[in-house]
């Protein structure tokens, strides 16, 4: 990784001081094949046959024009590939076979991509009912004989090679739909779709943009293999006699032919039985070349660019609409509550959850993992995961009801009105298209930019969020980004559609300290010219101290503690809150041991009944494990979930 302060040896400086690597872009596919000796030798063969089999009626003789004074003869300069028993060209037949034989190949190949493909993303990204009934209906075809559903299939609708390749594909299909679910169920976890939904792009966007360009690899191999599979079966039902009647030139029957008469004439077997074998073997050594040359090559390449400190003057402009009135809470949370339901008992994960934040405000939310923070901030965003769900309370966001709208809807606010900043910066970009084109996909599905005017407002984005070179970043890759460079981006892309609300899910636990400051002092610098809402989930106080301005502290799914954050600092009337901030590094004593909180965060399944936190609290009674506790409010504009508020306040005088 590249150093924030040091440039490295592969650092160029350019003009105006700043250090920029030397580019280490991988080269697209295609590059990287015609590097590799079998690849190009498959390529030529595959695209020479195709290209001379349908010029074949300009470029060859007759197939079906005879010489009787040379039957069964080997290769002459006149018959460069020998002639037939009739005396015909062999060359000539195999070319104008070719046509059949290709094109059949590709018909096998397109039927089962778009069958297969379809179902199996489709099953993949929506899960549950529909999952089920496609790995069904896949199942019922992986269990045919595929030779003799065509062989029936021919009987009954004609001896047509090109029904028999339909039906092929269809039962190929099946492989294709396994893949395709598999792959998509995976990429679908990805943090970068996580993304993709938080900009509000709608489910068939995310599938074209981001599912099918990162399970094209595997299809594209696949795909190799299924034509080489068609082709040989196509050649072995001509062979059979399901194919064109003689004397009609088909790889498959010269084969027949060559087979009947290979005690008189050996050599006619060769060139149809060769002709395929080595197209066959085209196709598969294509295969394992795009299988090991596909996506971005990320061994080595390092950082691609180096960091530096954002400039303080950077201007970012205003939303466009005017900022709400301070006084009336721009986010409202009244009892919040998801839980996962099945057959069984639902399980709460987030258990009577209130929160309130004001344009221009930073609420953070402070827990250990496991405390329910992520959950409630993807509640709020309407992206819970499959098995969850709201099942009491409200979520207001301006004039809208977010827990009472349709996916359509959250996804026209999801990036507009509302965007998200991920942990994980790097794994929230797609792998597969470079940060310029990321940015300009909110833009111009929220502000219907055309393409010129979105490159420009992205260029405009990343120069706002402190990115040196912010075109020559704009061509990069997420892997050739540093850290604090890929959550620059980040926000840049949260920026897009000009929010009214920013939830930021630790944004900085993936930094180093210095890195941290900076993402920090973006954030404020954001909030202070665009009057944007920040909901700050994190666990780390100095991050709560550096930014927040109101404090809740989430324990065991439920809000244990809510006030100012100078006032948690001074005096924190919970024992979570105070144990929490006995254990920050930074306010541990020279040479002492860092105080720790003894024990975990229970499971949903073992709360105990009552205070939630009394099985690690020193202050815990009886009276704690009688009834669940409210969230009381000992002082004025406080708010604690604890019973031994003034017990916890006398101990810390």
């Amino acid at each position: 990784m590249i150093s924030e302060l040091e440039p490295r040896a592969d650092v160029t400086v350019i003009p105006g001081g700043v250090p920029v690597a030397q580019s280490t872009g991988a080269p697209d596919t295609l590059r990287r094949l015609l590097r590799r000796p079998t690849a190009v030798a498959s390529l030529v063969w595959l695209v020479g046959i195709t290209v001379a089999s349908f010029l074949a009626p300009l470029i060859a003789v007759d197939p079906q024009q005879g010489d009787l004074d040379r039957l069964g003869q080997g290769p002459t300069w006149s018959h460069l590939l020998g002639t037939d028993q009739l005396g015909r060209d062999i060359l000539s037949r195999l070319l104008h076979g070719g046509v059949d034989a290709i094109v059949g190949a590709a018909l096998c190949v397109a039927v089962a991509v778009v069958l297969g493909v379809s179902a199996g993303v489709v099953a993949g990204f929506a899960g549950g009912v529909v999952e089920v009934l496609a790995s069904f209906v896949s199942d019922v075809l992986q269990t045919m004989p595929g030779v003799i559903v065509m062989l029936l299939a021919l009987s009954l609708l004609g001896a047509d090679l090109n029904i028999g390749m339909i039906v092929l594909g269809v039962l190929l299909s099946a492989s294709f739909y396994h893949l395709a679910r598999t792959s998509t169920k995976a990429i679908r976890r990805e943090l970068f779709v996580d993304a993709a939904s938080v900009s509000g792009l709608t489910p068939a966007r995310i599938v074209v943009s981001h599912i099918l360009p990162n399970i094209r690899q595997p299809i594209v191999v696949q795909a190799t293999v299924t034509a080489a599979v068609g082709l040989l079966l196509q050649a072995g039902l001509s062979f059979l006699g399901q194919g064109p009647p003689p004397p009609a030139p088909e790889w498959g029957s010269m084969v027949q032919e060559g087979a009947q008469q290979i005690f008189e004439y050996p050599w006619m077997i060769f060139p149809s039985g060769g002709v395929i074998i080595v197209t066959a073997l085209a196709f598969n050594l294509l295969g394992d070349a795009v299988n090991d040359t596909a996506g971005p090559q990320t061994a080595g390449a390092g950082e691609a660019f180096a960091r530096r400190r954002p400039p303080r003057h950077a201007r970012l402009e205003r939303p466009a609409s005017a900022p709400p009135d301070a006084d009336a809470p721009l986010l409202e949370v009244e009892g919040l509550t998801v839980a996962f339901t099945g057959e069984d008992d639902p399980v709460v994960v987030v258990d009577d959850v209130g929160l309130s934040l004001r344009a221009g405000e930073t609420l953070a939310l402070v827990g250990e993992s496991g405390s329910g923070k992520t959950m409630t901030a993807l509640a709020i965003m309407g992206l819970l995961p499959p098995g969850a769900e709201i099942v009491a309370g409200r979520v207001r966001f301006a004039e809208h009801e977010l827990d009472r709208l349709g996916e359509a809807q959250l996804a026209r606010l999801r990036g507009a009105e509302i965007a998200m900043i991920s942990q994980e910066p790097v794994a929230a970009l797609d792998p597969s298209f470079t940060v310029g084109s990321q940015i300009r996909e909110p833009l111009r599905r929220h502000a219907s930019l055309g393409r010129e005017a979105a490159s420009r407002r992205a260029i405009e984005l990343l120069e706002q969020v402190g990115i040196p070179q912010a075109p020559r970043v704009a061509r990069a890759y997420p892997h050739e980004l540093s850290g604090g460079m890929a959550q620059r981006v980040a926000i840049a892309i949260a920026l897009a559609g000009r929010p009214r609300l920013l939830i930021a899910d630790e944004p900085t636990t993936a930094l180093d300290v210095t890195v941290q400051a900076e993402i920090l002092d973006l954030l404020r610098d954001l909030q202070a010219q665009t009057g944007v809402a920040l909901l700050l989930v994190t666990h780390d106080w100095g991050v709560v101290a550096d930014a927040a301005s109101r404090v809740a502290v989430m324990y065991a799914s439920q809000i244990v503690e809510q006030a100012t954050a100078a006032e948690v600092f001074a005096r924190p009337l919970h024992p979570y809150s105070a144990a929490l901030l006995r254990a920050t590094p930074s306010r541990a004593r020279s040479g002492a041991a860092l105080p720790t909180i003894p024990g975990t965060v229970p499971p949903v399944s073992r709360w105990p009944r009552g205070c939630r936190f009394q099985n690690r609290c020193a202050l815990a009674s009886d009276d704690c494990g009688q009834a669940p506790i409210p969230l009381l409010e000992p002082e004025p504009g406080r708010r604690s979930r604890c019973i031994h508020t003034e017990r916890l306040g006398e101990g810390r005088r």
